[in-house]
């Protein structure tokens, strides 16, 4: 049977339509945004602007993916295999993620407006100058203490992402090792990870920690050799590559930094000034054989003696004798804050006000505040910018410039000001 040309025409254009709209659909679909279908990712706890009950403790096998186990080759290698997303953290304007989808976790989504990364815009904060009195804000609480708590964090996350943005990168493009987060101290109770920096006061911080986890009733009971030579608590490299990336995903990321020059002189001060059986022989020897000219026989025995200059000496040195120690190792390389999203930056300098507002946001217990008290050496005044400068002032002005290009990173990441004027 033949076909009238009609009929023909008719199943061309039906054909034609169908072929049309085909394509339309794959094309709509390949426009799509990928990111869209992929599961968000938010750095850290979100602090939400009313006030809540005090967060309970997690049941038991909660965390159960990042049991802590020592890291084997496989963390090693570097977490390259990572979960969806990875580590390439969202812009802090974005929702914490949800496990499922649907209506009502995206309700939720909305209204839990983040406290510190929501913000108005700041303007730059003295770097050296503590805020005034130290305060307990409540969450919740809108005056005006607060507001400029707030403002301050938001500052110092801006400029250290900037500092990151212009030196350091390839950063964001790395990932996470152990290495990392070999510094990173762990409390699950609160969901705290804190990155510790040595003469900053970080035996207090660790003291702080042990209460939040419910390891001791108060701060002032806690030894020194038990803050940091016990392991009640647990360092994050301990924990395998989901337990990891889980905590630093969900969990309240913090460190809190110090003037370089002055958490050196009060390195070179606990450590060189006071007997020490590691220091001492490990480095003070090591240190009287290169740099001493006529070195005694009993110094060369015992390290003992050790002078700020020498000190300088080798830390400037290139071939050291001895290795880099956490004690005077810049922040940038101890917390790695170019690759880690930190959700709270503090400053010795303004360390009652800065901590404490620090444990209103994660719920701390009322009764819990930064202890005050000289974790050694009590007796002894603590490292002030006038005895830094006392002690810099034993030093040519070559090395005064070396020195601050040595920390040059931690002066621009955290916004110290040159600590003297001949610098450039």
């Amino acid at each position: 049977m033949t076909l009238r040309p009609s009929t023909m025409r008719l199943a061309c254009m039906f054909l034609s339509i169908l072929l049309f709209g085909a394509a339309g659909l794959l094309l709509f679909i390949s426009l799509q945004d990928p990111t869209e279908l992929a599961p968000q990712q938010v750095p850290g706890v979100k602090f939400n602007m009313r006030p809540q009950q005090p967060r309970q403790d997690p049941p038991p096998g909660r965390f159960r993916d990042g049991d802590s186990r020592a890291p084997t080759a496989r963390v090693s290698r570097d977490l390259s295999s990572r979960a969806p997303g990875g580590l390439n953290l969202p812009a802090p304007d974005q929702p914490p993620p949800h496990l499922q989808t649907g209506a009502r976790p995206r309700v939720r989504q909305r209204r839990r407006r983040l406290l510190i990364k929501k913000m108005p815009a700041a303007t730059a904060t003295p770097a050296n100058s503590s805020a005034g009195p130290a305060v307990r804000p409540q969450p919740g609480a809108r005056d005006g203490r607060w507001a400029v708590l707030q403002r301050t964090q938001q500052e110092r996350k801006r400029l250290m992402r900037e500092a990151c943005a212009k030196y350091r990168a390839s950063s964001s493009r790395r990932a996470v090792t152990p290495r990392h987060v070999s510094r990173i101290f762990v409390e699950d109770r609160h969901r705290v990870l804190y990155c510790e920096v040595p003469k900053a006061g970080c035996s207090n911080w660790k003291r702080v920690l042990m209460v939040l986890a419910g390891l001791a009733s108060s701060t002032a009971s806690i030894q020194h050799d038990t803050v940091h030579y016990g392991s009640a608590l647990k360092r994050l490299d301990t924990f395998g590559r989901q337990g990891i990336l889980h905590r630093l995903r969900t969990y309240t990321k913090m460190l809190f930094v110090r003037e370089p020059f002055e958490r050196l002189v009060s390195a070179f001060r606990d450590k060189f000034e006071h007997p020490n059986s590691y220091y001492h022989p490990v480095f003070g020897k090591a240190i009287l054989a290169r740099y001493r000219a006529n070195a005694s026989r009993e110094a060369l025995r015992t390290g003992s003696g050790v002078r700020f200059p020498e000190f300088v000496q080798y830390l400037l040195d290139v071939h050291r004798p001895v290795g880099m120690d956490i004690h005077w190792d810049h922040v940038s390389r101890l917390c790695s804050p170019c690759l880690i999203d930190y959700d709270f930056v503090g400053k010795f300098e303004s360390m009652e006000d800065d901590a404490n507002f620090f444990l209103s946001l994660v719920r701390a217990p009322r009764n819990l505040t930064f202890p005050r008290f000289k974790d050694r050496h009590s007796q002894e005044a603590r490292t002030t910018a006038r005895i830094t400068h006392q002690y810099f002032a034993q030093l040519s002005a070559l090395q005064r410039q070396r020195a601050y290009d040595f920390y040059y990173m931690d002066y621009l990441m955290f916004n110290y000001s040159k600590p003297f004027a001949d610098l450039y």
